[in-house]
């Protein structure tokens, strides 16, 4: 390897200043707001000076340019040194630094997009490794650009196995510019205390270039990240050897500091102190980014070929999804799709086949997965779509809670939904992803019944903000909608009605099904039924729902094959709890499934047509 050049004395004592003017900041920070990490932010502030005001390629006046080096601060609670680094380039003002974490000022206690310089929110440790592969996997092969990745992340939130899921992801894509520097500080929890050498052979035992550092020794920390630069075909990780609290008396490596401002009384003597030691006033200039990405358009994608399916064909809604994306991706370029080794079953295979280059395997690691989606949609690069089992979207739930908070525009598409996928056993059936996505702000919650109204879930999930959920089922169902059909967010399809209507009967995937099979069988009998397909179960149709109710004389059955906490029948309820007269009658599943026939589970657990009609005169009778 070349040897690496040394910074000229100059540099080095403006960014040692820097460092401390960094840590003056986050101490004035959280102690005007009594409250925060400023030992956590002190124990990185030198690795911060080296990144903003020596390494990182970025235009401050426009912190969301395509072609910036990308930051993660992983460990979140370090957000105030983060906030004093575009303080210091002149992105916020340091009036706005003294009202940290007030309900009116957008520099929140931990990181959010509520920022223009932060691409995704953290706080929740263990995730933003995760996001900035994604970004580096977009720079790399997607925009091919010059732009690198810097993560910054905690000693002790290495703990949480998503690190080393993203480790071992960077490694198997060779992302060469993506760099993630370990802050270990030994203080609070970390198990490894001050053993670098553990988590260096760890990192390169992932398949990762390694270097140990002092952390507080910004020429060391200099030469790291210039060698990082130079390193092709493996992803750098640093190792940064850190005091948590660094520069204060009495409280540097000291136990206990954790997430404790310093005593207003001893503050105004630390940051005399401190800029005691400062010995320049001059502020590096950051250099201005390659700019070398292409320009690219992910809005207004049009449906240019109705779906080609006709009435009474037997799909299931899994294949017409991956169809639907595979037809999506010859409408925009910038469609990409993830999936966690099971492509196969969610037919995601079908869009892989055509564009190899735009699927990404992410293996059995979904907390990975999600967390690399949301790294790749950032700074809209990509049209971003999840595929797997909806019941393994549940382990990964954080990372989604967080990319609510990130307000993040990505697509999950979650397969094998309920009892119906049958034999496979209760592990593989998704029965609470429903009330999981409804609980996320601003997502969209689609549960399309059949291949025309998914192919329509997969293209207005593509031009909708913010994150979206497909729910899609394992059985063959049939198309009951015409390719003319139009699908609108929040509207319902009322699929059965006539004026002599006794009862409405709600039900979305396979329960639709069966909710049309049990209108039929009591229209024999002289009972007539509404029949509503609600399409998007968050928003919900309150207006077609409650009309419907009214019509026929307030009563409403709901029937699902999801769990009742957090499904459609809550759902439905809370959309009428305003309505005296409308009594709903809910049908979901109960207790623990375990393997056998769909039909069987169906009837089992309640939710077959010959409940629906059980349910419908039960509610006529009483």
């Amino acid at each position: 390897m070349a040897e690496v050049a040394k910074p000229d004395a100059d540099t080095v004592q403006a960014l040692r200043d820097m460092a401390n003017r960094l840590r003056v900041h986050s101490i004035r920070a959280t102690c005007a707001s009594s409250s925060g990490h400023p030992t956590s932010c002190c124990s990185v502030a030198e690795i911060v000076s080296v990144l903003f005001f020596h390494t990182m390629r970025y235009k401050p006046a426009d912190p969301e340019h395509p072609d910036n080096d990308r930051f993660v601060l992983s460990k979140g609670h370090a957000a105030p040194v983060l906030y004093a680094a575009w303080a210091e380039v002149g992105g916020i003002s340091e009036s706005d630094l003294l009202r940290l974490r007030q309900v009116h000022c957008d520099l929140e206690g931990h990181p959010t997009p509520r920022l223009s310089f932060v691409d995704v929110a953290t706080g929740s440790l263990g995730q933003g490794l995760g996001a900035a592969c994604g970004m580096a996997y977009t720079g790399k092969y997607f925009d091919r650009a010059s732009y690198r990745v810097f993560c910054l992340l905690g000693d002790g939130e290495s703990s949480e196995g998503s690190v080393w899921e993203a480790l071992a992801f960077a490694s198997h894509y060779s992302l060469d510019n993506l760099v993630a520097v370990f802050d270990v500080n030994r203080s609070g929890v970390a198990p490894l205390e001050h053993c670098t050498d553990i988590y260096q052979n760890r990192c390169a035992a992932f398949g990762w270039n390694t270097h140990l550092v002092d952390g507080h020794d910004v020429e060391a920390l200099c030469q790291a990240f210039c060698q990082a630069a130079h390193m092709k075909n493996k992803p750098m990780a640093i190792i940064a050897k850190t005091f948590k609290g660094w520069g204060i008396p009495n409280v540097e490596d000291a136990d206990n500091w954790h997430g404790k401002p310093m005593p207003k009384e001893r503050a105004d003597a630390i940051i005399e102190l401190i800029e005691s030691q400062i010995q320049t006033h001059r502020s590096p200039v950051p250099k201005p980014p390659v700019e070398d990405s292409p320009q690219i358009s992910i809005r207004d994608i049009k449906m240019t070929r109705l779906p080609d399916y006709k009435v009474g064909d037997k799909v299931t809604t899994r294949k017409a999804c991956g169809l639907a994306l595979a037809k999506l991706s010859h409408e925009n370029k910038r469609v990409i799709v993830l999936d966690g080794d099971t492509k196969n079953s969610t037919f995601s295979e079908i869009f892989k086949k055509e564009h190899p280059e735009r699927f990404i395997e992410c293996f059995i690691a979904e907390q990975n997965m999600v967390s690399v989606a949301l790294g790749c949609a950032a700074r809209g690069r990509t049209i971003a779509f999840v595929s797997t089992f909806a019941a393994f979207l549940t382990r990964a739930f954080d990372q989604i809670r967080m990319g609510g908070i990130s307000q993040a525009n990505i697509n999950l598409i979650g397969s094998h939904c309920g009892v119906s996928i049958g034999e496979d056993g209760p592990s593989q059936m998704a029965l609470e992803d429903l009330a999981m996505f409804r609980s996320i702000p601003n997502c969209t919650v689609f549960y399309p019944s059949d291949a025309i109204a998914t192919e329509h879930a997969v293209y207005l999930a593509a031009n909708t903000k913010g994150m979206c959920f497909i729910r899609t089922s394992r059985p063959e169902t049939a198309v009951i909608y015409t390719p003319q059909e139009n699908f609108v967010i929040g509207q319902a399809k009322v699929i059965r009605h006539s004026v002599n209507d006794k009862a409405t009967v709600i039900g979305a995937g396979v329960t639709l099904h069966e909710a049309l099979a049990a209108a039929d069988h009591l229209s024999q009998q002289g009972i007539s039924v509404r029949v509503i397909d609600p399409f998007t179960i968050k928003p919900l149709d309150a207006a077609t729902i409650i009309s419907s109710a009214k019509a026929t004389g307030g009563k409403v059955i709901t029937v699902e094959d999801h769990y009742p906490e957090g499904g459609i029948g809550e759902a439905v309820c809370a959309a009428v709890s305003r309505e005296p007269d409308i009594i709903v009658h809910q049908l979901a599943v109960s207790g623990v499934p375990r393997s056998g026939k769909p039909s069987e589970f169906l009837d089992m657990f309640g939710i077959s047509a010959t409940h629906i009609i059980e349910a419908v005169k039960y509610t006529l009778k009483n």
